[in-house]
């Protein structure tokens, strides 16, 4: 049964966040100048935090990748990917970029076009710089936070079966303190990041569906407007959260998969097919050549000001962010490699947003090289960039038609960011809980609507912004120090292994079983009875057997049975454990394999393979006396001696 709630996560995380709502009620038109005030004061004295922290997670993802540790798996060392990799992509896509990719790919470059930093106005300069500034906000960096997080995440859940909750990361650093206020503290920050990000980007979902109703039934844009569509639109994310993660959020994120690529593949055919795939190229060579420059530009010898309005908010958008999406595809990537995880996390969303943004970006700035008064061009000089979408695809056939998918794209992208948002916090808020009880889900999936519709009231899009940055600071300095927590476990497994390959090995043969016997066991095939009656019987006596010898050297044992897996655990204090088991896996022979069996016609047969507190180790004991299982224990345990000391004094 999961968990109902941690009271003290839950309870002040959602006071703190009502709190805040109640405050920009009540600071009426005062509140998009508060908001204002506070962006302005962290972006001079803190941007250079976030610029530092982006790229330090992007070099480290890479580096890990490229490392032997890039071996280690998200889960014991048996285990198999979760979710083949069209799903798997189809969620990190929806949950990572989603809405924002609708609002920006065209309002984003001819904004630049117009006012670049770095160019002329309005020349070809400007275009290819425009196209450079809006992959580097979309780019790599956005994912190599989510990795770092997710990561984390995902190593100490699965691997280490501790809590799926940012506080887990810190366990290397602080031991059983995650337990206390530190982590509470922790996971706090960890929703009310996840939640202003999530609301900045309804905010700009709502927006733009407004700006494609007004243009396809003239329906005026505004926020009265805008808040009753959040309100319709949270009430069909609630009931998604019903569904589930399978039925709900899996299936939307295909179909917004599925949509998108449609609608992109309709741009690019009825366009000007061929200059977009040679832009698509020339965009990445200028991208890839620029990243270490803009990367570590904080504008020290200018104001500020370019930076602080667009990098900074991207920035600071992403670590919000990273919360939600770290903890969501950590959620869905359970027994993929750490390289796997990371390679495919980094590059596969880049990609397509890169190819996403070339498509409509370039579409867009072709139209305006040609026609500087064209109603893209006059939209974001009006300030509704929420309108250049729909005035790229007026420039196009059927125009009403994509304008439809369009908005129908946006509402399933703000159901998918609700529903998974809101997934991710009620996993913090009931302390860890894989599947968190759906009262708590309907909970923040509300209130995020709530906050985006009062954000919207008390600032419009400037303070949703603000918000979002001031989110994410805090948060900055947890990745930091997650990641120095997943350094230090990692290089606790480097020290394992190492114990593994320096220790002595004992001899598993003895008197007890000749070895002509033991051949034969080779190549038996027992029923899962008999392998459960040799479990129960010799397994079980020769852990037993071991315990009191363990107890007079000081460690505490017990012999553990659930479901299949019968094993002994010993206590090392604030050390790992060592866990030695036995697990009962049943096979199916194949048609002309011999079964040498008595008891039964059944074709299938059982084996007692060995696992480890690592996972399975893939080989059969079954036949084993109880004095060759304790050598075969043994053997194992003094690996793991080994690995302690060499943690404790050679590592």
């Amino acid at each position: 049964m999961s968990r109902q709630i941690e009271p003290a996560v839950f309870i002040p995380a959602a006071i703190l966040a009502i709190g805040g709502v109640a405050a920009v009620l009540m600071a009426g038109d005062q509140a998009e100048f508060i908001f204002g005030t506070a962006r302005e004061f962290i972006t001079e004295k803190a941007g250079w935090v976030y610029s530092v922290g982006i790229g330090a997670f992007l070099i480290a993802a890479l580096i890990v990748a490229l490392s032997d540790w890039g071996r280690i798996k998200l889960g014991p060392d048996d285990s198999v990917a979760e979710y083949s990799f069209m799903p798997w992509f189809a969620m990190l896509f929806s949950a990572g970029m989603g809405i924002g990719l609708m609002f920006f790919s065209v309002s984003e470059p001819i904004t630049h076009y117009l006012t670049p930093p770095d160019a002329a106005p309005e020349t070809q300069a400007a275009a290819q710089q425009a196209m450079v500034l809006t992959f580097f906000h979309w780019g790599i960096h956005a994912w190599a936070v989510y990795v770092i997080v997710g990561l984390s995440l995902a190593y100490f859940a699965f691997r280490h079966g501790l809590p799926l909750t940012i506080r887990s990361s810190l366990y290397p650093l602080i031991g059983d303190r995650i337990y206390g206020p530190i982590g509470h503290i922790v996971d706090i920050i960890a929703i009310l990041g996840t939640l202003f990000g999530v609301a900045t980007s309804l905010g700009y979902g709502v927006t733009q569906i407004n700006a494609g109703l007004n243009t396809l039934f003239g329906i005026d844009i505004s926020v009265q407007v805008q808040i009753v569509l959040i309100a319709v639109i949270t009430v069909m994310a609630t009931t998604s959260v019903l569904a589930g993660l399978d039925k709900g959020i899996r299936r939307l994120s295909q179909i917004n998969l599925y949509l998108a690529i449609g609608l992109l593949a309709f741009v690019l055919i009825t366009g000007p097919t061929l200059f977009l795939i040679g832009a698509y190229v020339q965009n990445i060579g200028h991208y890839v050549d620029q990243l270490a420059t803009l990367t570590f530009n904080v504008d020290a010898y200018g104001d500020g000001v370019w930076v602080s309005n667009w990098t900074l908010f991207y920035w600071g958008w992403w670590i919000s962010w990273s919360p939600f999406v770290g903890m969501f595809i950590a959620r869905i990537s359970r027994g993929r490699t750490v390289r796997e995880f990371i390679i495919g996390a980094l590059f596969a969303p880049t990609l397509f947003t890169f190819l996403w943004m070339t498509v409509y970006g370039n579409s867009a700035l072709m139209a305006a090289m040609s026609d500087a008064a064209s109603p893209i061009m006059e939209a974001v000089r009006g300030g509704q960039s929420e309108l250049a979408l729909f005035a790229l695809l007026d420039t196009l056939p059927f125009a009403s038609i994509t304008s439809v998918i369009a908005i129908v794209l946006i509402t399933t992208f703000f159901v998918t960011s609700s529903d998974s948002g809101s997934l991710v916090k009620s996993t913090l808020a009931t302390g860890g809980a894989l599947t968190p009880p759906v009262w708590q889900r309907l909970f923040w999936a509300l209130l995020e609507g709530v906050v985006a519709a009062v954000l919207l009231v008390g600032g419009g899009l400037a303070a949703l912004q603000s918000a979002t940055i001031a989110a994410a600071l805090p948060f900055t300095l947890v990745i930091g120090l997650a990641f120095f927590g997943l350094i230090r476990a990692w290089s606790m497994e480097t020290a394992r292994k190492a114990g593994q390959e320096s220790a002595a090995q004992m001899p598993v043969e003895g008197v007890a079983v000749p070895w002509k016997v033991r051949l034969r066991l080779m190549f038996s095939r027992p029923a899962p009875a008999e392998v459960e009656s040799w479990m129960e019987q010799t397994a079980k006596a020769a852990f037993n057997e071991v315990i009191p010898e363990m107890e007079k050297l000081g460690h505490g044992a017990i012999v553990e049975r659930e479901g299949d897996r019968l094993s002994l655990r010993v206590s090392h204090g604030d050390d790992p454990d060592f866990i030695y088991g036995v697990a009962l896996k049943a096979y199916e022979a194949s048609s002309d394999a011999e079964i040498e069996r008595t008891d039964t016609d059944d074709n299938s047969y059982a084996r007692a393979e060995v696992f480890l507190r690592a996972g399975g180790r893939h080989y059969d004991v079954f036949g084993y006396s109880k004095n060759q299982l304790i050598r075969d224990l043994l053997r194992h345990y003094e690996h793991h001696l080994q690995w302690l000391h060499h943690m404790q004094h050679v590592g």
